[in-house]
């Protein structure tokens, strides 16, 4: 009888293969650097997807009021707010309101530049109060989601840590797709574990595989919106024919206008700038760049039209509750109407002359090119608006579940490193050619340039540093 010869206990696990390794270094790498972007972005994603729930928990007093009868009219409401608004204030924007327990909100833009939010009963014209606009608590939430609260570069950060994030996934995807052809659909359940952290290391590719395709669509529905490859993204989109309708600047109109021959009335090759440069708090992404044009001027014989009649305009065009009027600043500037509904398809841009009550341009849904349109849907989905609360938990969940996820890679991180240590994991002795990855984030860096950028950076960076340091390539313990 034969007696089996005891395992030494200096024996090491088998090594990970080259490919696996190659792929593990990126996904640290990736890791490591998006995981506190994550955690702030799951965070504020998941305060703002609720907005509609918790402002008015934040400011009853001013949201909210008790019906009384017939409201007051728009314009009557106007002259309220102007009567009572900081000595210098110009009123710049109305909201439409259905609700018969909201109020009537009007923002005006102060001397000192700063704009703030006045609030009055649409039904006594009280005045309720006001909000500073720049320090409204939803306002933080959204830009330090956006920016950290610290402009341009906090832009660029967030969009790195987003790119970044997508070869995050993709590296993850790839080491855990072996377990998937092994084991099929029991891939995504937890298996036993043992050891300092292979518990964590279950928690964290159960989350990884269940939360790899919403983080996919958060990642891209979020991009088009971000300050530098955003904006090359609507050029790029807009000179194809496939993103935003064409400017109305250029001396044309995309949709039919059937109150007047407007063109007879103003010199539409003249604009005023682009509906992102209205005082508007939400604009449709494909209408941003579209240029606002001018109207007649007063010495055409029209008396203005007046708020009221803007509202009505607007109402038989669609625009409903929501929509933003932007009051015209100059003797020749239009009222401007944006309508950022939670259906895309009830996006509407409207520009009303204010002497003739002409409708200059008519911008919906129809006009869009097929890319505005997916970047519509992608993004009312990405703020959990489309089919409403469910689409809210739906968000949240996947927020926070990669918030979850960017936590138990730190704490396997943590519990793997050695002290005085980065401790990524060590490169193969034989790097495989994996041909096809290389070319999948070349790809994505041409695409994306500041990830390319980026990665070629961490690249050389990263073997100037083994070089440096002398690191044998060994084997590492997942």
């Amino acid at each position: 009888m034969s007696v089996p010869t005891p395992r030494s206990p200096a024996a090491a696990p088998a090594p990970t293969s080259a490919a696996h390794r190659t792929l593990w270094r990126w996904h640290f790498y990736a890791g490591l650097f998006v995981m506190p972007f994550l955690i702030v972005l799951a965070i504020t994603g998941t305060i703002y997807c609720f907005q509609p729930q918790i402002e008015p928990l934040l400011y009853p007093g001013l949201l909210r009021v008790t019906p009384q009868g017939e409201p007051l009219s728009p314009q009557t409401l106007l002259e309220r707010a102007r009567a009572a608004a900081p000595a210098g204030a110009v009123a710049t924007t109305y909201t439409m309101r259905n609700d018969p327990r909201a109020s009537a909100e009007f923002i005006f833009r102060l001397p000192s530049g700063n704009s703030e939010s006045l609030y009055l009963d649409p039904y006594s014209g009280a005045v309720l109060g006001s909000l500073s606009v720049e320090d409204r608590f939803m306002k933080q939430v959204r830009l330090l989601h956006r920016a950290l609260l610290v402009g341009k570069p906090g832009e660029l950060l967030m969009e790195l840590a987003g790119c970044w994030t997508l070869v995050m996934i993709a590296t993850g995807l790839a080491m855990w797709w072996p377990r998937l052809r092994e084991s099929g659909v029991r891939a995504f359940a937890m298996r036993p574990a043992s050891g300092r952290r292979g518990r964590w290391k279950e928690i964290h590719l159960m989350l990884g595989a269940s939360l790899a395709i919403g983080a996919l669509a958060f990642v891209l529905s979020g991009l088009p919106w971000t300050a530098f490859w955003g904006k090359q993204f609507k050029a790029i989109t807009t000179a194809a024919n496939l993103g935003r309708p064409g400017d109305a600047g250029a001396g044309h109109t995309h949709a039919p206008v059937r109150e007047g021959n407007h063109a007879a009335h103003g010199d539409h090759r003249r604009h005023g700038g682009t509906m992102e440069s209205l005082p508007l708090s939400e604009v449709p992404w494909a209408t941003g760049l579209t240029a606002v044009p001018v109207g007649t001027s007063a010495s055409a014989g029209h008396a203005p039209i007046g708020l009221d009649r803007v509202v009505a305009i607007a109402g038989s065009r669609g625009a409903g509750a929501g929509c933003q009027v932007a009051l015209p600043g100059t003797p020749d500037a239009v009222y401007s109407v944006s309508c950022f509904p939670s259906d895309p398809k009830a996006e509407r841009t409207l520009h009303i002359d204010p002497h003739s009550g002409n409708i200059v341009r008519d911008i919906r849904y129809d006009d869009y090119g097929p890319v505005a349109k997916a970047v519509s849907y992608g993004t009312s989905l990405h703020m959990g608006r489309y089919f409403g609360l469910a689409n809210q938990i739906a968000c949240a969940a996947i927020s926070l579940g990669l918030m979850a996820l960017a936590i138990t890679g730190f704490v396997m991180w943590i519990k793997r490193k050695p002290a005085n240590a980065l401790g990524a994991p060590s490169r193969p002795s034989s790097p495989p050619p994996m041909r096809a990855w290389i070319a999948g984030l070349a790809v994505l860096g041409a695409i994306f340039p500041l990830m390319g950028v980026t990665m070629l950076l961490v690249w050389l960076i990263d073997r100037l540093v083994d070089r440096a340091a002398g690191v044998p390539s060994r084997p590492v313990r997942q």
